[in-house]
């Protein structure tokens, strides 16, 4: 934890965990780019480091920050986001469990469960992640071990009940993480809505930059197995070795002191884009969490700060338009990432949720997918704006064919 309670979200990103070099005074604390500590004695640390694979300074300095920025026990940084993923399931389940997950998940925790944890005797029920009837239903029909959710999801931008889904599953004795990604600890603190973890992929929002990449879990106080959560993920972290390099750490960390007025911007800038996107004939449907059609709009007012920079809409047309979308644009980059500063673009069905092709989880292929980022939204709109006209209007309707 935060050595001192930072109440306000834009001075703990700020210096939460970052104390001045005792040393020499330096305002940003230095970079530990070492592999290993001497030691005062054989079992004698000093200040309680011996290999950067255990503790790096840099490391502890993130996770310091990560921890006070969504309310938690301990943070732990990774390699990357799916790293942190493995080493939160690694820890929490056995062979013979069940996952119970929310239908919309992005597309690499769709491939993480269903291609790599099932060889390992790990079963995955998919559930609707409006419908907490058929949560409890499926929580009665398995004793599932984790109930894994992402809010907003991804790509369609639906809503979640953290605190509905989290009393639900801990009436049944099942562990609830939260991926936080798309929201960030900006907008959305998981961990005061009943959930127990938290999950990461440091390099889109938190990083900001798309210059970095990263994953971090940051744990509450709970127990499992009669341990802590927190001790169980430390252990995991250690022995699994998947840490995050002291110059990643360094650069996510930087990115997390200008979290806060990012992320406003972001959700202005998608606020407007969104908007205008309802107006468009080329479109069939817009999903934002921020517009007030949107069906969680009440749940997100509630649990969230804002509404983030994630757009997703249907173009008229079908797949080949939305692919022509994509392609198209000059400002919005094609890519896979999000969370930049940059605006970004992509068609989910073949690209972040490629590896769900042929399952009942594929998003419809007429989807396109925006990241927008903190530029001039009047350039944004522009683009958006020269894109669309290039699709034939004499479309009617949308595909909603699976992948």
């Amino acid at each position: 934890m935060c050595p001192k309670p930072f109440p306000h979200f834009a001075t703990a990103a700020i210096h939460a965990g970052q104390e001045p070099d005792p040393l020499t005074g330096a305002v940003i604390p230095p970079i530990y780019q070492t592999s290993t500590f001497t030691q005062h004695g054989v079992e004698t640390l000093k200040a309680g480091y011996e290999y950067s694979r255990g503790a790096n300074p840099t490391r502890t300095a993130l996770e310091q920050q990560l921890a006070a920025l969504e309310h938690g026990d301990a943070g732990f940084a990774f390699a990357s986001g799916m790293a942190a993923e493995d080493a939160l399931l690694r820890a929490t389940l056995r062979p013979g469990d069940t996952v119970i997950a929310a239908a919309e998940s992005y597309g690499g925790t769709h491939r993480l469960l269903t291609q790599i944890y099932a060889r390992w005797g790990v079963n995955t029920v998919f559930v609707s992640p409006q419908d907490t009837a058929a949560l409890e239903q499926a929580l009665d029909s398995h004793r599932a071990r984790v109930v894994w959710l992402e809010t907003p999801t991804n790509p369609l931008l639906s809503i979640i009940d953290i605190r509905a889904w989290s009393e639900i599953s801990h009436a049944h004795g099942a562990l609830v993480v939260v991926d936080n990604t798309f929201a960030s600890p900006a907008l959305q603190t998981p961990l005061d809505l009943g959930a127990d973890a938290v999950v990461h992929s440091t390099t889109k929002y938190i990083g900001g930059h798309s210059d970095v990449l990263g994953g971090a879990v940051i744990t509450s106080t709970a127990f499992w197995e009669d341990q802590p959560l927190t001790e169980l993920i430390r252990f995991q972290q250690f022995a699994g070795g998947a840490v995050a390099g002291p110059q990643d750490c360094f650069l996510t960390s930087r990115g997390l002191k200008t979290l806060a007025v990012r992320m406003r911007q972001h959700s202005d800038n998608a606020a407007v884009v969104a908007g205008w996107l309802t107006e468009q004939p080329q479109v069939a449907e817009v999903y934002y969490p921020g517009l007030e059609q949107h069906p969680g709009h009440s749940i997100a007012a509630q649990q969230m700060r804002g509404y983030g920079g994630m757009i997703t809409f249907r173009v008229r047309g079908g797949e080949q338009a939305a692919r022509t979308v994509a392609e198209s644009t000059a400002l919005f980059g094609l890519s896979v990432s999000l969370g930049g500063v940059e605006s970004l673009i992509s068609h989910p069905a073949t690209m972040t949720h490629g590896s769900t092709a042929g399952t009942a989880q594929a998003p419809d292929r007429d989807l396109v997918r925006l990241s927008v980022g903190i530029e001039a939204v009047e350039d944004l709109v522009d683009d958006l704006q020269q894109t669309l006209a290039a699709v034939p209007l004499h479309h009617a309707g949308h595909v909603s064919s699976r992948a």
